[in-house]
């Protein structure tokens, strides 16, 4: 017997998977668990190992193919899946998301309050948690790792316990990559779609004939409105769903051109141009910029003139900046003020050029709208995520390169993925400029600032990869 998925939208080998997915969420839920386990294997025991010495390898200590597994596979695979696969990483694999719906399975049940429906929670906290996980070298040390991915995963329990009942609350308004996932998922290939005319005949036909069966949506999306794949985390349950919802096929660019102007929002523009493309490119610069360097340089020798000498101090504990005399790298209250303040200005800086870029480009097409710029601006999340998929790349390259690993190839795939991502910026732009211009003198003159804003994007990982390096 078909399913009803599959009936409503026909036998694609899409809409099985689907359907396939709702019927088997007893192995997926198994998957969930043994994703829970490694996650927390590798986070917990490095940190109570001592730190590795110069003579270890990824292949014989565990801290290190820890760090290569969460920093040089795990995360920049888990953004390149956001594309390629939707959210299914959310639904399907995350720990987080795991153990805060079985939390709220078995916690208080309160109501959502209203500050936690703030819409500015995805920004700010993509922007602490990556500035904070700078000042504790995240990327190098299991204790940091263990502080901020398991101090996360310790919020999501809590609000797991105490909102929500078998929801995913954590995920829907607090996760710190929450925002970051819901731009790449709208490039994905394919969504869960919802025929509208199929969910109103289910009230009356009910679903494939019989009662319609409730479904508990996790991530709380309203899956009659549902239209993009933005915050569903294709966790499978709603397929079939009134006869109504089934995995389909959609073009990369549909969310982003024809659902972008009623989905857009000024912090998702505030993400994109001052978090993926502002703070993020900050705190990939400072470890490799000579300008971090001659700053410190310069006001540490003022400070030491001036007989000012306790922001030079290291004292400071681990869990506010880095302090590891063991691998003589430890932070002083200097270096944790320049880390933050080179951050910030970076994100001011960058994010303040596209933002001037893009509302020239705005500004070409008529008359001057918000939700016109945030539409445009939503045409650069290929070339946001592929600079920050890049960007922790690195970590991976460069703990290849200590393994003595050829690496001759990779400044070849890096202008490779900025290729790719540029032209798929360009391809969205234009795209998006025809819903506000028919004319090919004003789609142009729209392109021309928009175009630069690419380039301005693009300066960033040329600095970082050749500019700084030379």
């Amino acid at each position: 017997m078909s399913s009803p998925a599959v009936t409503m939208f026909g036998s694609s080998r899409l809409a099985q998977v689907g359907a396939w997915m709702q019927r088997h969420g007893a192995v997926i839920r198994a998957v969930q668990w043994v994703v829970v386990s490694i996650y927390a294997f590798l986070i917990v025991v490095p940190a109570c190992m001592p730190l590795p010495d110069n003579t270890a390898h990824l292949w014989t200590n565990l801290t290190l193919a820890a760090q290569f597994v969460f920093w040089g596979i795990w995360w920049p695979f888990v953004l390149l899946s956001m594309v390629m696969l939707g959210r299914f990483w959310c639904g399907v694999l995350c720990p987080e998301g795991a153990l805060s719906e079985f939390a709220s399975k078995h916690g208080r049940g309160r109501a959502i309050p209203h500050w936690m429906r703030w819409g500015g929670w995805p920004f700010v906290a993509f922007g602490l948690t990556t500035i904070y996980g700078q000042m504790v070298s995240v990327y190098q040390y299991p204790r940091a790792v263990l502080l901020v991915l398991g101090g996360s995963t310790v919020a999501a329990i809590a609000i797991g316990l105490l909102y929500g009942r078998e929801k995913r609350v954590w995920c829907r308004y607090l996760c710190p990559v929450n925002g970051v996932f819901a731009l790449l998922a709208r490039l994905a290939p394919f969504h869960y779609k919802v025929n509208e005319d199929a969910w109103r005949r289910s009230y009356k036909a009910g679903e494939h004939g019989h009662r319609v069966i409730p479904i508990n949506c996790a991530p709380l999306v309203p899956l009659r409105n549902m239209k993009g794949g933005a915050a569903c985390h294709m966790c499978g349950r709603c397929s079939g769903h009134r006869d109504a919802i089934a995995l389909s096929w959609r073009s990369p660019s549909q969310e982003v051109v024809e659902l972008g102007r009623d989905a857009a929002s000024g912090w998702d523009t505030a993400l994109i141009l001052y978090g993926l493309l502002g703070i993020a490119i900050g705190a990939f610069h400072w470890t490799v910029s000579p300008w971090f360097v001659q700053i410190k340089q310069s006001l540490a020798m003022w400070l030491i003139d001036r007989n000012i000498t306790w922001p030079l101090d290291t004292s400071a504990p681990w869990f506010l900046l880095t302090h590891y005399p063991e691998q003589n790298d430890v932070f002083s209250w200097l270096d944790g003020a320049l880390i933050v303040g080179y951050i910030l200005a970076t994100a001011a800086v960058y994010g303040t050029v596209l933002l001037a870029c893009l509302s020239l480009a705005t500004r070409a097409l008529g008359r001057f709208d918000f939700k016109r710029l945030h539409h445009l601006t939503q045409a650069l999340i290929p070339v946001a995520g592929a600079g920050v998929f890049l960007g922790l790349s690195a970590t991976t390259l460069s703990l290849l390169r200590a393994e003595h690993i050829p690496l001759e190839w990779a400044p070849g795939v890096r202008i490779t993925v900025l290729a790719i991502a540029n032209l798929w910026s360009v391809w969205l732009g234009w795209r998006v400029t025809s819903r506000y211009a028919t004319t090919f003198i004003a789609r142009g003159a729209a392109m021309l600032p928009y175009v630069a804003a690419i380039a301005v994007a693009d300066s960033a990982w040329w600095l970082m990869f050749w500019g700084f390096t030379r």
